[in-house]
C-alpha cells in the first residue's frame, strides 16, 4: 500500500500532463502565426502560448497541493512554462516511486536560464545597457528646453538616464533635431551610450476648445498667515514689438508700448487700474533695452487693454495700453446629475445656461478632437473625463452629439478645461493608430531615433501598419514599443504580443495613468501584474510608465507612497519618469533605489541577500 506522499504526487500528475497537452495544443492552434514569426523569437513565442495554457484555469488548488509536498510551485514559471511543468513532474514520478517518461528528460529550448537570458537579451537590444549597478533603465521625458539647454541633458545623462523620450505631441522637428545634438554631444563628453525614444502621439481622444474669459494675469506678492509682504511680486514689463524675443521662464511678461520702455529709468512707477477697479503702483528697480522689471506689494488682477501710466514724481511721462495677456479660460463646473453635451464640430465649449431661479435651460457642452469616436459609442457606455476626475454615462448619441449624464465629480462639484483626455472604456473605436501628423514625424524620426512608440495601440492589425510604415521607409531593424493605455489594447494583449514577436526588436509600455481610467483603479495593481506576467512570458521588455516619482521631478521631495511605487518597478526593465524642474535629481533619486531593490530581487523572485539586520549580536 502506496504511503501518503506517493498517492498525492500519483494524483497530482495527470493535472500536469493536462496542462502539458494544452499547451501543446495551443501550438498547433497557433501554428500559423508561429511561423510568421522573427527566427530569434520562435522559442519565446511557444513559450507565451505555453504561459496562456497554462493560466487558462484556476490553480491556486494545484498549487497549494505541490506546497504540501514540499515543492517549487509553478508561481514563477512565466519565462520557462514547459521546463518548469517538466521539472515539477518529473519530481512528482519520483515521489510516487513511478518511472519517470524520457520525454520529461529532454532538454527544452526555454529553460529557467536561457528564459532569463532571452528576456536580458531582448532588454539590451530595445533599451541598451543599464548603468550603474542596476539592470533596470531609466528612461526621461525632454521638456522643450532640452533642445536649448545642453547641460539639461549632460546633467540627465550622468545622472543615469538610459533613454530619452521625445513626446512628438509637443515642439517640432527642429526642437526634437536640437534634442538629439545634445544628447549625442553629452555622449561623447561623458563615454556613455543613451538610446532615442521616439513618442507618436496617436489619434488623442480630448475636450475641445472653450472660448477665453479674458487675457488676464494675476500677480500676488508673498504673504505670511498675517498677510504682511514677505517678498513683493516681480513683474517685467516688456516692449510690445519684442515680446517673443524676451520672454523669459522668470517674472510674469507684461506687454506696453515701446515709448514706456523707451522713456523708463530707475525709480520711476508704473500706475494702472487692475481689473477689480483699484489703482495699483509698480515701482521699477531694473531698466534693460526692451524691458524693466518693476516690484509691487499688492496683488493685482492685470487685463489686456487696461491703461497704464508712467510716472516719474508727480508727472506722467507716457501712457498706453496692456498688451496681449495670455488666454484665462474659465473651466466648465459641473456637479452630479449633469448634463453634458459632447459634439463632434468644431463649435466652442459653453457652460450650461441658468434661468434666474438657478434651473438649467441649456446643458454644458465641449468639443471632442477626434470625430472618428461618434461612429463608436453607444447609450449605456461609460466616459470619463480629465484622468477619471469626472465620469458619466452615455445617454444618447445621434452622431453629431453625444448627451452625457455626469454620475461622477469626484466631490460636490468638477472643473472640466480643454486638452483634457476623455476615456471611452466600454467602447470599441474604429480609427488607426497613426494618424497622418504620426505618419510625417515617422518619416523624420525613422532614420533618428532607436525606438518608435505606438500610441493608442488596440489591435494587431495597428503593430502591423506600423511594420509597413517602416518597410516603406527603409527601417525595418527599427524597435517598437507598443503603449497599452486602453482596455481593448489590454484585452487584446496577448495578440499584440504575438505581433511584436514578428518583430526583430519590440516592448510594452505601461501607460498607467489612462489604464486606471480604463480598467478601473481598483484592477490597477491587479492588470499591472498581468501584463508583467505575459510580457515576462513572451520575454518582452516592460517600460513602468506614468507619475513615477512625479512630486519629487515637480516639487523636489516625494511622498512615501511613491518610493513604495518606484521600488515596484524593479519588477520591469525600465522606468520612465517625466519631466520637472527636479528632473536631474529625480533620475539620480530612482537609479539608487533601482540599485538597491536589485540587489534584494529579480523579477518575482527574492534574491535573499544578507540583511544586516537579521545580525541580533
Amino acid at each position: 500500500m502506496r504511503n501518503n506522499i506517493e498517492a498525492q504526487a500519483l494524483q497530482l500528475i495527470p493535472q500536469i500532463a493536462t496542462i502539458h497537452a494544452r499547451a501543446i495544443e495551443l501550438e498547433h492552434l497557433f501554428q500559423a502565426e508561429l511561423e510568421a514569426m522573427d527566427p530569434i523569437h520562435q522559442s519565446s513565442a511557444h513559450n507565451l502560448l505555453h504561459y496562456l495554457a497554462f493560466r487558462q484555469a484556476d490553480r491556486r488548488q494545484l498549487q497549494q497541493d505541490l506546497a504540501a509536498l514540499g515543492l517549487s510551485s509553478l508561481g514563477r514559471a512565466e519565462s520557462h512554462v514547459l521546463s518548469a511543468l517538466n521539472a515539477v513532474s518529473t519530481t512528482l514520478y519520483r515521489l510516487a516511486q513511478v518511472p519517470v517518461p524520457a520525454a520529461l528528460l529532454e532538454e527544452l529550448p526555454v529553460n529557467a536560464t536561457t528564459g532569463t537570458m532571452l528576456l536580458n537579451n531582448c532588454s539590451d537590444d530595445l533599451l541598451g545597457i543599464a548603468s550603474g549597478k542596476r539592470t533596470v533603465r531609466i528612461m526621461v521625458t525632454m521638456p522643450s528646453e532640452a533642445a536649448t539647454d545642453p547641460v539639461l541633458v549632460h546633467d540627465l545623462l550622468e545622472a543615469g538616464m538610459d533613454v530619452m523620450r521625445i513626446n512628438c505631441a509637443h515642439d517640432g522637428p527642429d526642437v526634437w533635431q536640437a534634442m538629439m545634438a545634445n544628447l549625442r554631444k553629452a555622449e561623447r563628453q561623458l563615454g556613455r551610450s543613451c538610446k532615442i525614444h521616439a513618442d507618436l502621439a496617436g489619434p488623442k481622444l480630448r475636450t475641445g476648445a472653450i472660448p477665453p474669459l479674458t487675457h488676464l494675469i494675476k500677480i500676488r506678492p508673498q504673504r505670511n498667515l498675517r498677510g504682511q509682504v514677505l517678498q513683493p511680486a516681480v513683474v517685467r514689463f516688456v516692449a510690445s514689438t519684442a515680446v517673443g524675443a524676451s520672454a523669459t521662464s522668470g517674472p510674469p511678461v507684461v506687454p506696453v508700448p515701446d515709448t514706456l520702455i523707451q522713456l523708463s529709468q530707475m525709480g520711476d512707477v508704473l500706475e494702472l487700474t487692475d481689473a477689480r477697479g483699484r489703482q495699483r503702483r509698480f515701482n521699477i528697480i531694473d531698466k534693460q533695452a526692451v524691458a524693466c522689471v518693476a516690484t509691487t506689494e499688492q496683488t493685482a488682477y492685470i487685463e489686456t487693454g487696461s491703461l497704464i501710466k508712467l510716472k516719474r514724481g508727480p508727472d506722467i511721462l507716457a501712457d498706453g495700453e496692456i498688451g496681449l495677456l495670455p488666454e484665462l479660460i474659465e473651466p466648465i463646473l459641473l456637479q452630479m446629475g449633469d448634463t453634458l453635451i459632447v459634439t463632434k464640430d468644431a463649435s466652442l465649449g459653453s457652460p450650461a445656461k441658468r434661468d434666474d431661479l438657478g434651473h438649467i435651460t441649456q446643458p454644458a457642452q465641449i468639443p471632442c478632437t477626434l470625430p472618428e469616436v461618434f461612429a463608436s459609442v453607444q447609450a449605456g457606455e461609460a466616459i470619463w473625463f480629465d484622468d477619471g476626475k469626472v465620469g458619466g454615462n452615455v445617454v444618447a448619441n445621434d452622431g453629431e452629439r453625444i448627451t452625457v449624464s455626469i454620475t461622477f465629480t469626484g466631490g460636490k462639484m468638477a472643473k472640466l478645461a480643454p486638452e483634457k483626455g476623455i476615456n471611452l472604456p466600454d467602447t470599441t473605436i474604429q480609427v488607426s493608430a497613426l494618424t497622418p501628423k504620426d505618419l510625417i514625424d515617422l518619416a523624420f524620426m525613422a532614420d533618428r531615433a532607436d525606438i518608435i512608440g505606438l500610441s493608442f495601440v488596440r489591435t494587431p492589425e495597428d503593430v502591423h501598419q506600423l511594420e509597413q510604415e517602416l518597410n516603406r521607409l527603409n527601417a525595418t531593424q527599427k524597435s517598437i514599443v507598443l503603449k497599452i493605455e486602453t482596455r481593448q489594447a489590454f484585452d487584446n494583449l496577448p495578440h499584440l504580443l504575438l505581433s511584436c514577436l514578428r518583430l526583430s526588436s519590440a516592448g510594452v509600455m505601461v501607460a498607467r495613468g489612462d489604464l486606471a481610467v480604463e480598467m478601473g483603479f481598483e484592477r490597477l495593481a491587479e492588470v499591472q501584474e498581468e501584463i508583467l506576467w505575459l510580457c515576462e512570458a513572451a520575454h518582452i521588455p516592460v517600460i513602468w510608465a506614468t507619475q513615477v516619482l512625479e512630486s519629487m521631478a515637480k516639487s523636489g521631495a516625494p511622498s512615501r507612497a511613491e518610493v513604495s511605487d518606484a521600488a515596484m518597478g524593479e519588477r520591469a526593465e525600465c522606468v520612465m519618469l517625466n519631466k520637472g524642474p527636479f528632473i536631474v535629481e529625480t533620475v539620480r533619486f530612482l537609479s539608487g533605489v533601482l540599485e538597491r531593490m536589485s540587489a534584494h530581487q529579480s523579477k518575482k523572485s527574492s534574491m535573499l541577500r544578507q540583511l544586516a539586520v537579521s545580525q541580533l549580536a
